[in-house]
Parts: structure tokens; sequence; C-alpha cells
């Protein structure tokens, strides 16, 4: 009697044990997927990555899987409450890794855009400071960029030694892109 009860619940842990193992592997890849292919913005850092997904796992597992694990009980009264709530937390860790996937796959072209944009920016600003201000060509490699709104940018090119630079209005909807000196030599970071 005693045995047949050790080999059910047995059977129920096998059963039920996914959880955790899910937790660990869907944090990785979900700090993988919010780095590399970010659902807003243009990604993070690997810390801060796992920072946020493991946060985001483990209040989807320790807050909301106990009440779809009740739910769940009460569809189905043959799985116990820890059970029912393991296959909760399951699904919920599995479901969040395909939003992160989805909303990174639906981000991505948004993303590739502003890389585009950003790239014409530094080609503009290049090409016009190489050719009218050779003085300041030591400062492209640390152009301050800003962006103003969709396809407008501004930015910003230092000379050593010196406090104010000169800056550009870019404007990326067209090919090339459009550049205006701005008259004011105010950095972007005021």
């Amino acid at each position: 009697m005693v045995e047949s009860i050790r080999l059910r619940r047995l059977r129920w842990r096998l059963r039920g044990a996914w959880q955790w193992p899910t937790f660990a592997m869907a944090t990785a890849l979900d700090a993988v997927l919010v780095a590399r292919l970010p659902f807003q913005g243009t990604g993070g850092d690997a810390v801060g990555a796992v920072l946020l997904v493991g946060f985001m796992n483990l209040l989807a597992v320790a807050v909301v899987a106990p009440f779809l694990g009740l739910a769940l009980r009460r569809r189905r009264r043959d799985l116990p409450f820890i059970i029912a709530r393991d296959y909760a937390g399951t699904a919920l860790l599995v479901a969040i890794t395909a939003a992160l996937l989805v909303g990174g796959v639906a981000h991505r072209s948004a993303r590739l855009g502003q890389e585009r944009d950003r790239a014409a920016v530094f080609l503009a600003v290049h090409d016009y400071v190489l050719r009218e201000e050779p003085d300041f060509a030591g400062g492209l490699a640390t152009m301050d960029t800003r962006q103003m709104e969709d396809e407008r940018y501004r930015a910003c090119v230092y000379r050593a030694g010196e406090r104010h630079p000169i800056c550009f209005f870019v404007n990326t909807d067209q090919s090339p892109a459009g550049l205006v000196r701005d008259t004011e030599r105010l950095p972007n970071r005021s």
C-alpha cells in the first residue's frame, strides 16, 4: 500500500517537474532574445537582459502561476495543486519566450531602419566635415548623434581642445541624406 502511494507520487513528480528546468532555459534564451533581437529600442547589454527577463520570469512563476494552477486544478481534479501550478508556470514561461520572440521579429525591421538612418547620418556628416571643415575630422569617431523625430537627427562633431562642436540637422528620408548646418554650437547633451 505504501509502496503504491510512493510510486504514484514519484510519477506525478516526474511528470510535473518541468517548471524550474524550463525557468533556467527560458531565462537564458529570453536574455539572448532581449539583447540580440529586442522588442523595443536597439537592444541592451547581457547583464541588463538577464536581470530583466529573470525578474519577469520569476514574477510569472511566483505570482501568476499559482492562480493559473488553481484554474487548471478546477478543470482537472486529478492533478495535485503543486503539479497544476508547475504546469501553469511552465506554460507561462513558454508563452513569455514566444511573446519576446514575436515582439523581436516584429520590431526587427524598425531597428534595422534606425541603424540604416544612423549610418546615413554618419556618412553625410563625415563627407561634409572632410570637405568643408577638415579641422574637425579628428572628432568624427566620437560624433554625438541624437534623434529629434522620425528620420530627423542632430549630429555634433567636436574638435580637440574646443568646448563647442559644429552641429548639423540631418534628414534621412531622402537619399543621400539632407544636411543643414546648425547655427548654434550647443552640444546635444544640453
